[in-house]
Order: structure tokens, then sequence, then C-alpha cells
């Protein structure tokens, strides 16, 4: 395959590549729990109400912090990834490092994670030099306003930054939504499962992981399964 017809690959971070489920999530939760009581002066049942009612309008937390409450965006991010000792907890297959490196075509970590958090990540797992470039929730704006995965504008104009139709891109991810907004514009997809399995924390915990949704083209549980012919393409 030559290069211009290659993939143009758009990883996920949390879940996809390392088990998130293990102990960051767990951890996240608390400090974005503990933020939310203390700048907004309400307690812990109604901080995690809304954690759950922004998480599901609009795929982060900090979007409706920011648009109902006024939070700043830098300073949450810093407080509420701040998390001492990550790297301790981080944990990872070296088979998936090593399916990295073979992966042929461009390799895109996109990320709703800040950036801060996402190079300390990828720095303890080795993982890097693997990728062509970073693009974390800090990069995820138009108009003056964080638009993070699945915005559908915030896709287009993902793929038109890396200069690729939207057809030459594959979003591997361990979240549904994120990969029902981009299979609508024709990318294509794989659902990485194995960490998704036992997961108590996260976007998709507790679901059904034995069914395909149509805008599924591929179930992987390592990175190693991946092939571009059955994720779309």
């Amino acid at each position: 395959m030559s290069k211009r017809r290659q993939p143009v690959w758009l990883f996920d971070l949390d879940n996809t590549l390392h088990n998130a489920s293990h102990e960051v999530f767990g951890a996240l939760n608390v400090a974005m729990t503990r933020y939310i009581e203390r700048e907004l002066g309400v307690d812990t049942a109604e901080a995690n109400r809304l954690r759950a009612q922004y998480w599901a309008r609009y795929g982060a937390t900090l979007i409706g912090l920011v648009r109902h409450h006024g939070v700043d965006a830098a300073h949450f991010l810093r407080v509420t990834h701040a998390l001492p000792g990550l790297e301790g907890g981080l944990h990872t297959h070296a088979h998936d490092l090593a399916a990295l490196k073979r992966l042929k075509g461009r390799k895109v970590l996109l990320t709703n994670a800040p950036l801060a958090y996402a190079l300390r990540v990828l720095k303890a797992l080795k993982m890097r030099r693997c990728f062509d470039s970073v693009l974390a929730l800090e990069h995820m704006a138009m108009f003056g306003e964080l638009r993070p995965k699945p915005d559908r504008r915030m896709f287009r104009y993902i793929a038109a930054r890396l200069k690729v139709p939207p057809w030459r891109c594959i979003l591997v991810e361990d979240t549904l939504i994120h990969q029902k907004t981009a299979h609508g514009l024709g990318m294509g997809t794989a659902w990485m499962q194995r960490w998704a399995a036992r997961s108590t924390h996260g976007p998709e915990a507790g679901l059904a992981l034995k069914r395909r949704p149509v805008y599924v083209r591929q179930r992987i549980a390592s990175l190693g399964a991946l092939r571009p012919e059955e994720c779309g393409r």
C-alpha cells in the first residue's frame, strides 16, 4: 500500500492504549468531584449529578462547568489531572507497543484529556515515539469554545488539519458515541474492548460488549488485531 493510500490512525488514550479503569479513572472521578464540591460549593451528590449530566450532554464534564458555571478550563485540568503517583498505576501490554510500531500509516493520539497528562502517560508507557502528533483537549477549540469528541465539527476540523479526507482516517476508541460520530463522517472505526470488560469507571462501564453496533467496523481486544480492511477501508 502506498503512503498516499495508508490510513491515518486516530488513537484514543485512556482505556485504549492503557488500562485507565485499573486506577486512573477512579482517581480522576474523585479529583473532579472534589473540585466541583469546592469550586461550586455543592455536596458530593450534587457534584456527581453535575458530572454525569455534563458528560452525557457535552462529552466532557469540563464543557458544562465552563458554560454554566464559569469555571476556568486550564485551572480545572491542572488540578484534576495532577494525580500524584500516576505512573505507578499505569497498565498496558508490551505487545501493544510492538503492534503500534509495526502499524503502517500515520498515527495521531486524539484524546479529550489535557496535553500534559497525555504526554505524561505516553512517556510512562514508552509510546511517545509511536505517534506523529498528539491532539489533546486544548487543541479542540473552535470560535473560542472547547469542542472535544464527539463534536462532529471538530472531527471534520481534525481531518482538515491533518490534510486528509475523513475516509482516510480510522478512529480506535473504547467510547462508542465517539465512533458513531466518526462513522457518520465516513471514518473507519475500531472498538477497543480489552479493558472495558472489567471497567467500573468510565463511559463504557457495564456496557454489553458482545454486540457490534453498525457504526463499529471492527471489535478488538489488542492493538495487534487492527486490520485496516476490517475497520472500514
